[in-house]
């Protein structure tokens, strides 16, 4: 349910901002804003909110700027702004921890994979940006994850510690 509710979150943000900014636009400018603008900052606008959902997420002002690691909230986040590269990112996820059993390896290689798929996609600079800047972020908060891992002493999935 929990893993659930990170994916939504981070989905939520991403069409929320889609829905709400020509809106916004819309009503701050005296012209009505044309497609070309609105097509050429919708991207940074959805990216911005991305960075938020990611930041948000791991350092909630309601935990004491302490929480997750960004992984749950950034597959809904990639999910909204390419299913493509989502879906594949979290195949990976599952497939690596019905082999391996390690929640904290499967966030890692999906990860990267997010990475090698948003580059060697189509995508908007904005989101490539995002993706990698976000998995970046997603690795660096699994550093005590990834010592245990090359130590081999990282948990399994329903191991008791």
């Amino acid at each position: 349910m929990v893993l659930l509710v990170d994916v939504l979150k981070g989905v939520g943000a991403i069409v929320f901002v889609r829905w709400l900014y020509p809106w916004f636009v819309a009503l701050s400018s005296v012209a009505p804003p044309t497609a070309l603008e609105l097509q050429t900052w919708l991207p940074w606008a959805v990216c911005l909110s991305g960075l938020g959902v990611l930041l948000g997420h791991s350092r909630s002002i309601w935990l004491n700027f302490t929480g997750g690691k960004s992984a749950a909230a950034g597959l809904g986040v990639l999910l909204a702004l390419s299913w493509p590269v989502g879906l594949v990112a979290a195949t990976v996820f599952g497939v690596v921890l019905a082999i391996f059993r390690i929640v904290s390896l499967s966030s890692l290689l999906a990860a990267l994979t997010a990475i090698a798929l948003i580059c060697g996609w189509e995508q908007p600079l904005p989101y490539r940006l995002l993706v990698i800047a976000g998995s970046v972020y997603v690795i660096v908060r699994h550093r005590a994850n990834i010592q245990r891992l090359l130590a081999g002493t990282e948990p399994r999935l329903g191991q008791v510690a």
